[in-house]
């Protein structure tokens, strides 16, 4: 069978450029080997705050007395219940996801895609997944085979990173697969690298009661947020109990597995000086790599660069007929950031008037609590790029909403360039930031200046009146502080 378009990898940036690319008049196909919606959809961003959703509910219930509110007997963790909600959540969604595509009448072709030349792919039956066994193949859908196509689009996405000596064994040291589906609570944990996946998993451990340490090779926690944002974070981790340990690597990892299981780590500080951590389990989050190997790529001779597929910007390897998005055409690994990157592959495919994404303008959005949430430039990068800058700042006790919602820790940051007003940067922590930072992601793209922002009207009471104030505080405006 015969397409326009080939999409290899169901997740959110392979399934919506399928969508778009049906939607451009293409005849499009799409090859899954086991869940369609991807890692995101299954595994990662949305079952992930499922989780974090139930643990924010029990913060709210033994905090009830702050809220004037008392609550009978004993708060209990459930964690088959939580795990099953969790899943059941993705199960909806899965589904969506075969809706929208049939609706658009994409075909989809469920195994393991290889490109054996330019316009060609031959798909065998999948194998069965390592984390947990293969769903059912859903009706419709086409079966292995070969297959032509036009324009093949690579959307395999990336995988956990193993570090050499302390590779994940699915028992004692887990991925966020097993993270997010224990047998059984884990009294003590320890989760090393503290990007999004691992604060989120220590956030979510230690509301529910779990001991935490977080070990981080670099010099601050979430080490590509801003400085200032990031050293919050710390403060409010560490007030919850968690244990934050940066500029400290792990060297080796020793397992027990009879009798009381659990996880030694031997660590190393800046200094040289070495010590031990136990805890019943371990989290390894130490990045991710794009799945780039089994897909006939290296022999047709498709450029890659440290795991990923080099693109120019509009999807295109430097091989005709292929292109890459996602995670597997490189950072940030971001499921928005594949979405959109998808529509303009296909869009240029198409011949519409196309430009690559500005990276700079991709939110970061990190569920734990508090919240953090950042878009453009940190304060130290806008400097060391030479930028003059102004930088305001607003904090969330000075809020109204915020100090009713019993949220009054948090903090709105924003840089501006104060030659032209340009708003470089926003970087935010505290309640529902991850829901507020799309405002000055859209400013950012329709190029606001500050004065722009300053005369927009902002809802009050609201917590995103903090954005308005933020902007007013870096031109010497602030009302409310």
């Amino acid at each position: 069978m015969s397409y326009d378009v080939l999409i290899i990898g169901g997740g959110p940036g392979g399934y919506v450029t399928a969508i778009r690319a049906a939607q451009l008049g293409f005849k499009t196909a799409l090859v899954e080997r086991e869940h369609l919606g991807g890692i995101c959809l299954n595994w990662g961003c949305i079952p992930t705050k499922a989780l974090l959703r139930s643990a924010e509910i029990y913060h709210y219930a033994t905090h009830a007395k702050d809220y004037g509110l008392t609550l009978e007997g004993k708060m209990n963790v459930d964690v088959g219940a939580i795990v099953k909600r969790s899943r059941g959540v993705s199960a909806q969604l899965n589904g969506g996801v075969g809706f929208l595509l049939k609706k658009n009448k994409v075909d989809v072709i469920w195994g393991e895609a290889k490109v054996t030349k330019p316009g060609e792919v031959v798909v065998a039956a999948p194998t069965k997944p390592a984390h947990q066994p293969q769903n059912p193949v859903p009706k419709g859908i086409l079966p292995a085979g070969t297959y032509q196509a036009k324009h093949i689009i690579v959307a395999t996405g990336a995988r956990p990173r193993a570090l050499p000596g302390i590779e994940p064994d699915g028992r004692l040291i887990w991925t966020y697969f097993e993270a997010m589906v224990p047998a059984e609570f884990p009294k003590s944990l320890i989760v090393m690298g503290s990007g999004a996946i691992g604060i989120e998993f220590a956030s979510f451990y230690r509301t529910l009661g779990a001991e935490v340490t977080v070990v981080e090779v670099m010099g601050q926690v979430m080490p590509v947020e801003d400085e200032e944002i990031s050293g919050l974070a710390r403060k409010r981790f560490e007030k919850q109990g968690m244990k934050i340990l940066t500029s400290t690597k792990v060297t080796k990892v020793t397992k027990v597995e009879k009798g009381a299981n659990s996880v030694t780590a031997t660590i190393e500080d800046a200094s040289g000086k070495v010590s031990t951590i136990t805890a019943e389990r371990m989290i390894s989050a130490v990045g991710v790599v794009g799945n780039v190997e089994g897909l006939g790529l290296e022999a047709l001779g498709v450029k890659t660069d440290r795991g990923c597929i080099v693109t120019d910007g509009l999807g295109r390897t430097n091989v005709a007929g292929i292109y890459a998005i996602g995670d597997v055409a490189g950072p940030p690994m971001l499921a928005h950031k594949a979405e959109h990157e998808g529509v303009i592959c296909v869009e240029t495919i198409k011949g519409l008037h196309t430009h690559p994404m500005d990276k700079r303008k991709i939110p970061g959005c990190t569920y734990c609590h508090p919240q953090v949430a950042s878009v453009g430039l940190t304060e130290k990068k806008a400097k060391e790029l030479g930028y003059d800058i102004r930088v305001g700042r607003f904090p969330f006790m000075g809020n109204g909403k915020a100090i009713a919602l019993g949220e009054p820790d948090g903090l709105v940051k924003t840089i501006f360039d104060k030659k032209t007003g340009q708003l470089l940067g926003a970087h935010m922590i505290g309640a529902e930031v991850t829901e507020l930072i799309q405002g000055y992601v859209v400013a950012m793209q329709l190029e606001t200046t500050e004065e722009d922002l300053m005369h927009t009207v902002f809802p009050h009471p609201t917590l995103s009146e903090m954005m308005h104030e933020s902007v007013l505080d870096a031109y010497g405006r602030v009302i409310h502080t």
